[in-house]
């Protein structure tokens, strides 16, 4: 669609929105007030049009994006309608219980965005301001594609008390500020000044070294290590650029950003799924064993050759896959995890990758059993789990914060989470790149370093990118 249609669908859904907002508002009785919480939900069909583009021109905050593996389902959100948020230290256990009990207090079409601190239990850096152990967001005004069908909505969540004709005159600002036009008006990422690394290799090395020598006594099976990369820019960094600049759009990621704080955003370009519910149906994978496309000099088919008569990798997937099936065994009535390994092709690298699809019994049926469960994977911590998770926290000298954690959406009935590899923290002048590397036995530290180098390749290429 031409810039200047989309401009002007975007004025008039906008027009559609605001006119209906003022309706309600004419229809309002100002001596009623609910007993119970009440969402109200405006929405207008639109043709479908670029989420990112329309997101880099808002000034309202928190901006967040959500876009499925397969590209069918996305939404790009402005603004706080409503938020969960829980900033405890403890087990992420008892963050999944206390989101549970919050999402069956809210209105089962809300959808709310967000994610999860990657341990609970670590001190949080003040790196991470703005990330709580848990917070979702249900966006003020929103653009969303589900089911083929794209549409502009706008939300007021109204609890006991609120005066609601207030909250509607509120939402009518908003949509007022909220700019139509979808050409990014963005400055480019300014200069590279400075790289360092977290750990570095010497210590890296050392770090592996001692992950190994557990495989050798025989204390531990698999633990992922991981990196964090600090970038020093020349000037504040447009976070929403990388977005806009991803420059693999046909790889098979999971897309996920999340500013809460302006200039403080967490991007993920992620290819794991954590899992997929509607109702009782789970759909879930394994997905462990890499391999590097641009190292062998291989394409798609020789990459996946070199993965499927790996030993190593197919045995470091083979961790991943049981595991996820013991794991789901005490929630589920039928799994069915196949047999068929299969390769995940993304630009530089390729992974292996196996699919389940379960059903949970009725009593199991909610996100917090099925988060409970599944997180950590052993493809982002480790097997057996506690054990590689107080290994990590020990050796690791930096937060994950949200990385490798779950991030996604949920409502009542559905929910999809990916697992937040492939991923930048957003600082004014400061990026910090995560991610890691699986080690097995066998594994050699230098490899996995390099590893480590590629996994973060499409997303240092964003900052490296001239217009």
């Amino acid at each position: 669609m031409p810039a200047d249609d989309s401009t002007l669908m975007m004025e008039k859904a906008l027009h559609l929105l605001k006119e209906s907002v003022k309706a309600a508002i004419s229809r309002t009785d100002k001596a009623a007030q609910s007993a119970m919480p009440v969402l109200e939900r405006f929405s207008v069909p639109i043709d479908n049009v670029d989420g990112p583009s329309w997101l880099s021109r808002q000034e309202l905050f928190p901006k967040l994006f959500w876009m499925n593996r397969e590209k069918s389902e996305w939404v790009a959100g402005i603004g706080e309608a409503d938020r969960i948020e829980i900033d405890e230290t403890g087990p992420n256990e008892e963050s999944f219980l206390l989101l549970e009990k919050a999402i069956q207090e809210k209105n089962p079409k809300a959808r709310y965005v967000g994610g999860f601190c990657f341990n609970n239990l670590q001190k949080q850096d003040r790196l991470w301001t703005g990330f709580t152990s848990c917070l979702f967001i249900l966006p003020l005004i929103s653009i969303e594609c589900i089911d083929g069908r794209t549409s502009m909505t706008c939300s007021v969540w109204l609890k006991p008390g609120d005066d609601r004709i207030a909250a509607l005159e509120k939402l009518l600002e908003a949509l007022s500020l909220a700019t139509y036009g979808v050409n990014p008006v963005v400055s480019e990422i300014p200069e590279v000044t400075g790289v360092s690394y977290s750990p570095d290799k010497t210590h890296w090395i050392r770090n592996c070294e001692e992950v190994l020598q557990k495989f050798e006594e025989g204390t531990m099976d698999k633990v992922m290590l991981a990196r964090q990369t600090e970038l020093e820019f020349s000037g504040t960094v447009p976070a929403i650029r990388f977005l806009l600049n991803y420059p693999f759009p046909d790889n098979s990621t999971f897309r996920f950003y999340f500013e809460p704080l302006k200039g403080h955003a967490f991007v993920s370009f992620t290819p794991e799924r954590l899992y997929r519910r509607d109702g009782d149906r789970l759909l879930t994978e394994a997905l462990a064993g890499t391999v590097t496309k641009e190292a062998l000099n291989a394409d798609d088919d020789a990459a996946s050759q070199q993965l499927l008569n790996s030993e190593k990798d197919v045995r470091e997937h083979r961790f991943v896959k049981d595991t996820i099936y013991q794991e789901l065994q005490p929630v589920c009535s039928h799994i069915d995890m196949e047999e068929k390994v299969d390769v995940l092709q993304l630009h530089r690298l390729a992974h292996l990758y196996t699919r389940c699809i379960a059903k949970l019994m009725p009593e199991f049926c909610n996100d917090s059993t099925v988060l409970r469960q599944l997180h950590p994977t052993p493809a982002v911590g480790g097997v057996p789990r506690e054990e590689s998770m107080a290994l990590i926290m020990s050796i690791e000298p930096f937060c994950r914060g949200w990385y490798a954690a779950p991030v996604g959406w949920l409502s009542h009935e559905a929910a999809e989470f990916a697992v937040g590899i492939r991923s930048a923290l957003i600082n004014e002048d400061r990026v910090y790149l995560y991610s890691g590397a699986g080690l097995v036995k066998g594994s050699d530290p230098i490899s996995e370093w390099e590893e480590v180098d590629q996994k973060i390749g499409d997303i240092l290429a964003i900052t490296q990118q001239t217009t």
